[in-house]
């Protein structure tokens, strides 16, 4: 691997190398296959005895070098591309586990992880347990004999709780887990997992890596040990990033460090907006002044992210016409865009589970996610004030 260089500059500088017609920027291979040079070439490629493309589901240099600029962000050995994240997510966990395991998750995950774990991987025999987020001296108690995988996200979607990522890492260590985190609210600009101990790191490329609501798009990073296992899974199962998107999120790393920098001033500004309105009853921001773990997210993030929710005063009611009452803002269920994006996770991205499950992870019926764009701070709250009333 070239040498290390800053994070901005490994952003734009790892490349595909240049063709013969010496591009600045690095073309689109929009190809299903590859060509050989000889019968022999053929059986090599096949063989593994020699390294290159053979087809598109396999790898493309445009997939290829997506990975290697997300390797060298997180820290990662090797890596794979998924057509989405929810496709990462099944691939990491489906290519390493076995019927009869076991796999320990945070509570505090997306619908759709939530979905994974409980609907669809016990129907291959791979069963699951929920640790609260709040209460990490439980989590060692849930750990099974039959438990192979410590599976979580921080911050969470939408509560946007966090887990001590250092004592997760020693958590796996001690009782050989392979631990998997999903760092798609702080990107690796603002977090590194695996310099905490974790051996695999999951996005939704569709978020914050790609910047502008354009594409879907997974990616897995890790150690080569276990990237081997979901290599093959994924190979093989055909959840493939096309090269068009991957070529998308590849030029959209080179402005991930100023655009997170821009969605976490908006962030600040609009958290702390809301945390002196009378009409909010909380709120809750990584490197807000009132957040309970703000300590933990100054330890291991460099700064507190794209996203905030807060709980308004009046329940579905009052949520319910905060969002009708917007007007600049755009009401969808996807955040990391350009645009500022405003959620009611209750009844779209978390709507599949029960009252119950919502409540213990403090999706209440007044939970409000706002995931900052890159306008003008005070465009935002303006709008946001007038929505409130």
């Amino acid at each position: 691997m070239p040498e290390k260089k800053h994070f901005e500059t490994d952003a734009i500088r790892t490349q595909t190398p240049a063709s013969a017609e010496r591009e600045h920027s690095v073309p689109l291979y929009m190809t299903s296959s590859f060509t050989f040079e000889s019968a022999e070439h053929a059986r090599a490629m096949f063989a593994n005895e020699i390294e290159g493309n053979v087809y598109s589901r396999y790898s493309n240099p445009n997939t290829d070098e997506f990975i290697s600029k997300m390797c060298r962000m997180e820290g990662a050995e090797s890596g794979v591309a998924t057509a989405s994240g929810m496709a990462g997510v099944f691939g990491c966990l489906a290519g390493l586990l076995n019927q009869g395991d076991h796999i320990l998750a945070s509570r505090s995950l997306f619908g759709s992880s939530h979905q994974i774990l409980s609907q669809i991987l016990p129907r291959w025999g791979i069963s699951f347990t929920y640790a609260d987020t709040g209460n990490p001296d439980s989590w060692e108690s849930l750990i099974q004999p039959n438990t192979k995988l410590l599976f979580l996200e921080t911050p969470s979607n939408p509560g946007l709780d966090l887990i001590d990522l250092e004592w997760a890492g020693n958590l796996s260590k001690a009782h050989n887990l392979i631990f998997v985190v999903d760092n798609c609210f702080a990107t690796p600009y603002l977090q590194r997992p695996i310099e905490f101990g974790a051996d695999l790191v999951q996005h939704s490329a569709t978020k914050f890596i790609d910047g502008q609501g354009r594409a879907i798009g997974g990616v897995i990073v890790g150690s080569e040990q276990f990237m081997e296992k979901i290599r093959f899974f994924t190979r093989h199962t055909g959840p493939a990033l096309s090269p068009f998107n991957a070529w998308l999120f590849s030029k959209s790393l080179e402005t991930l460090p100023v655009r997170m920098e821009r969605h976490c001033d908006n962030a600040e500004a609009v958290a702390n907006f809301l945390g002196e309105h009378p009409n909010v009853q909380m709120v809750k921001y990584p490197f807000h002044k009132d957040h309970h773990q703000l300590e933990l997210a100054k330890k291991q993030m460099k700064r507190g992210g794209g996203v905030v929710c807060f709980e308004i005063r009046g329940g579905l009611d009052k949520a319910t016409s905060f969002i009708d009452n917007i007007r600049l803002l755009s009401r969808s269920a996807n955040l990391g865009d350009t645009r500022t994006i405003v959620t009611h996770p209750a009844t779209t991205t978390h709507s599949k589970l029960s009252e119950e499950e919502r409540e213990s992870v403090g999706i209440r019926p007044g939970l409000i996610r706002i995931a900052a764009g890159l306008e003008h701070h005070e465009d935002i709250i303006a709008d946001i004030d007038q929505a409130l009333g």
